[in-house]
């Protein structure tokens, strides 16, 4: 058998991927029913704004904050919707998480806050430690996204410049009860990662975060190195400011991942699932699976079942260009780079949060004819790996996957169907 319809198909796997990570879907099946005392609902990221929606579908008007990107706010009925930057954060990004620090210390024994928290969360939550202005800060995190840093380094080094991350946002409501739910968009789904784990304890050091800006060669201002010579706020494993804090994982890149394999076996499709968690420099990896999925095609005979190999986690894009990309679509632009119009190999590569890198576009698709029409349009493959440009190829070929806001964050969804010769 072979998918007639390859761009549809793979399509319709990446939506099913998005919608079981969907807050309306599996916010209401983890909460535990509205308290009968003093409550608030605080959060922050890409979903947050979704997950307070249906906490509120469930519940009922609350009392609270969230702050989400722009553009992906929602409808609620007591909770206020803030939105701000990301992924370079702003001054309403600041402001808002200083009132947020505020209600969160107006808590006490006996109380509850619902934290809700998602991707894209530490830009959003904007404290800068010490003298570090907002410019500074700005510039820090600018510098962090492109130095290729994995995700879980450019966050050791926020949580220590901050004082809202590594468990400091829970610490301010203590003594009152925390009760946390992320939507995990890491590698390894880590609490501690998801969002510079505002309410999780960090084992790190202020000279773990400078190590890490020594090896990435990335420069900082003196007031964050100031903040980094010293003891910062961070709060310790084992920390009583964490003792009535519960941290929960609702929904995580390996549920997304079994969703859309599910289908595609259910159409007679062979699956491998590659990994949840995979980082490294998006070329690299493209490289490294377009030779597996060739290896697959030439082991297969004209009666074998299509193959497709599925993997999430979070690729990275290093260096300086002059276009637009994100590490999605560069990944699908080096893949179809690698295969080299190969017959019978399909690509799909998007961010399940609707936005690789800082455009508004999901990803992208690739078949056998991406390089042949690229050459027709007088576009360079090479050219626009180079320059980190692969929106704008990918949009000159019409196969840019678009999807708005789909209010989730699950990570990266990569998808590579193979059929037989």
């Amino acid at each position: 058998m072979s998918v007639t319809d390859p761009r549809a198909f793979l399509r319709s796997l990446f939506d099913e991927a998005v919608r079981v990570a969907d807050p309306m879907r599996v916010v209401p099946a983890v909460l535990p029913d509205r308290p009968e005392g003093r409550f608030v609902v605080l959060g922050a990221g890409k979903a947050s704004a979704r997950m307070a929606e249906a906490v509120e579908a469930t519940w009922g008007p609350c009392e609270g904050l969230v702050i989400t990107r722009y553009g992906y706010g929602r409808p609620t009925k007591g909770i206020d919707i803030v939105e701000a930057a990301h992924p370079v954060p702003d001054q309403a990004g600041a402001d808002a998480t200083t009132r947020m620090l505020d209600i969160a210390r107006g808590l006490g024994e006996g109380d509850l806050a619902l934290i809700l928290i998602s991707g894209g969360g530490s830009a959003l939550l904007t404290a800068p430690a010490g003298e570090i202005s907002l410019s500074e800060k700005q510039a820090v995190n600018a510098a962090l996204l492109k130095s290729g840093a994995p995700i879980d380094q450019m966050n050791v080094v926020r949580k220590h410049l901050s004082r809202v991350k590594g468990g400091q946002l829970a610490a301010a409501a203590h003594p009152a009860t925390v009760l946390c739910l992320m939507i995990s968009d890491v590698p390894g789904d880590n609490p501690a990662d998801i969002a510079s784990g505002p309410t999780v304890a960090e084992a790190t050091t202020p000279a773990d975060a400078r190590g890490i800006l020594a090896d990435f060669r990335i420069d900082v201002p003196e007031s964050a190195s100031s903040v980094l010579s010293q003891v910062t706020g961070v709060i310790p494993p084992g920390d009583p400011a964490l003792a009535t804090t519960t941290n929960r994982i609702i929904a995580a890149p390996s549920q997304s991942l079994q969703a859309a394999a599910e289908i595609a076996r259910a159409s007679g499709i062979e699956v491998r699932l590659l990994g949840d968690a995979l980082e490294g420099e998006a070329q690299t990896l493209a490289r490294s699976q377009a030779e597996s999925a060739l290896d697959l095609q030439r082991g297969m005979t004209s009666s074998s079942a299509p193959i497709l190999l599925l993997s999430g986690g979070e690729c990275t894009v290093s260096g300086h260009g002059s276009g637009v990309g994100g590490p999605n679509a560069e990944f699908a632009l080096s893949l179809a780079r690698s295969l080299n119009e190969a017959p019978g190999i399909f690509g799909l590569a998007c961010d399940t949060d609707g936005v690789d890198g800082a455009a508004e576009v999901a990803g992208a698709f690739i078949d056998p004819s991406t390089l042949k029409r690229a050459s027709e349009r007088g576009l360079d493959p090479g050219e626009a790996l180079v320059s980190h440009d692969s929106h704008s190829f990918f949009a000159a070929l019409g196969d840019q996957i678009v999807t708005g806001p789909t209010l989730t964050n699950v990570n990266d969804f990569r998808a590579i169907l193979i059929h037989p010769l």
